[in-house]
């Protein structure tokens, strides 16, 4: 019997099955083989919110949630944010290795001159409520780009969705940018291609009646650096959702509108402006021990610790705790890294929170620094769609060329009534209005 299998007994029927093993996983169809009877549908997994199914084969991120790991094509996080720039590592999730010094060259020239939006579009922006939400705005705005570019309808075409890829990643930050904007009454800035990435961002967000704008570069590397941690991170929500919608072939920009919406949640993108209500909750580092105390009673949650995926210090906030250094050394320190600090080295000594594995996430510090950069909250998921719009191209990218790849559609397992008579109008009863 070859060595790579496992063998399963039916006790219903007493028969063995001997199923393939294949990277650790087995084929979920495989399992269809197991039946009572020749009338029986066959077995399947019930697995909600997919805890432990693999939806796809990918060579883009690894990470190993045990041992604090992530890699982007194989390189280290942690090395990758110290040595390149988010467009060099925007590159290497896309095409799977970094780029010489003339491919950059390149790659950062396409990318800066489709950094423009088209006038219509920046008048449909101009149409949403004075207190729109940022979020609310990015979804709606990179979905309408669909009408704009319609050739990107051709998703099997590479030329095509290259194209497209790069007007994604030149695009949405200047959508984020308006959105801001918008949000505060301020008339849009254009692009600026003397700019890099980060800096041009900034540029749009905060430049006033001055000439010409200057960022400051350690917050512009910040940034950057922060870019580089969000680009992606697997088969999160928003990932899995860019496939689904990109697995029916719809476009790359409505495609990326649904993975955006999926991020726009508090349990996803929205969860480090969670911290920050914790920690104004919390008041001051005073505080702490008893609000460690209450959490430990069953009062509330300690946000931006623990994660799905990592039981151990997830790397990226370890990246960006020393970020925050560099970042309080122009901003001043924020009040709430005081608490923040003093929550971290309580909850890491502390035996309750160390045998449920709840380390530091990304979130922890993340809202803190976008604070002191000066971002309001509602912008905090607008900036991790900016990076994260990369790693769900990749992703995309990698699904259209899978040839195993079908539309998505996962099976149910029924609980619902068998056939039931119809009941005329004069003999039904109430049914019940509670919510299910």
């Amino acid at each position: 019997m070859p060595q790579d299998t496992v063998t399963i007994t039916d006790n219903r029927t007493g028969q063995n099955y001997t199923l393939p093993v294949e990277n650790g996983t087995i084929r979920a169809m495989d399992l269809r083989k197991i039946k009572t009877g020749p009338n029986d549908f066959g077995l399947m997994t019930y697995d909600p919110a997919f805890m432990n199914t693999a939806s796809c084969r990918s060579a883009i991120t690894f990470i190993d949630g045990d041992k604090g790991i992530l890699r982007y094509r194989g390189y280290p996080i942690e090395v990758l944010a110290e040595h390149c720039t988010f467009l060099e590592v925007a590159y290497l999730l896309l095409f799977g290795e970094l780029p010489t010094e003339p491919q950059l060259k390149d790659w950062i020239s396409e990318i800066t001159h489709h950094t423009m939006i088209h006038e219509s579009t920046k008048k449909f922006m101009e149409g949403f409520r004075y207190n729109a939400h940022p979020m609310a705005m990015f979804v709606s705005t990179v979905a309408a780009l669909s009408s704009v570019y319609p050739e990107s309808r051709n998703v099997h075409d590479p030329a095509i969705r290259l194209h497209q890829i790069k007007r994604l990643i030149g695009k949405v930050p200047s959508i984020a940018a308006m959105s801001y904007r918008h949000s505060v009454g301020f008339p849009y800035v254009y692009p600026d291609n003397d700019l890099t990435y980060a800096e041009n961002f900034m540029n749009m967000l905060w430049k006033m009646v001055e000439p010409k704008y200057a960022a400051n570069p350690v917050i512009a590397r910040a940034l950057d650096i922060l870019f580089i941690l969000h680009a992606d991170h697997e088969q999160n929500c928003s990932a899995n959702a860019m496939r689904a919608v990109g697995s029916s072939q719809a476009d790359p920009y409505l495609s990326t509108a649904a993975a955006a919406a999926a991020l726009s949640g508090p349990l996803h993108g929205g969860a480090n402006e969670e911290v920050l209500r914790m920690l104004d909750e919390i008041g001051s580092k005073d505080n702490v021990p008893a609000y460690i105390k209450g959490i430990k009673e069953g009062k509330g949650k300690l946000m931006g610790f623990g994660h799905r995926i990592y039981k151990n210090y997830d790397p990226r906030a370890k990246i960006i705790k020393w970020t925050a250094d560099r970042v309080f050394e122009i901003t001043g320190r924020n009040a709430k890294l005081e608490i923040a600090l003093e929550l971290e080295r309580i909850a890491l000594q502390d035996d309750y929170f160390v045998q449920r594995k709840l380390y530091p996430n990304v979130d922890f510090y993340s809202g803190i620094i976008y604070q002191a950069m000066g971002f309001r909250p509602e912008m905090f998921t607008v900036l991790f769609a900016i990076p994260r719009t990369v790693g769900w191209l990749a992703q995309w990218q990698e699904m259209i060329t899978d040839p195993e790849q079908k539309i998505a559609r996962p099976r149910q397992v029924w609980i619902g009534h068998e056939t039931r008579e119809f009941v005329p109008m004069e003999k039904r009863t109430p049914a019940p209005v509670a919510a299910r």
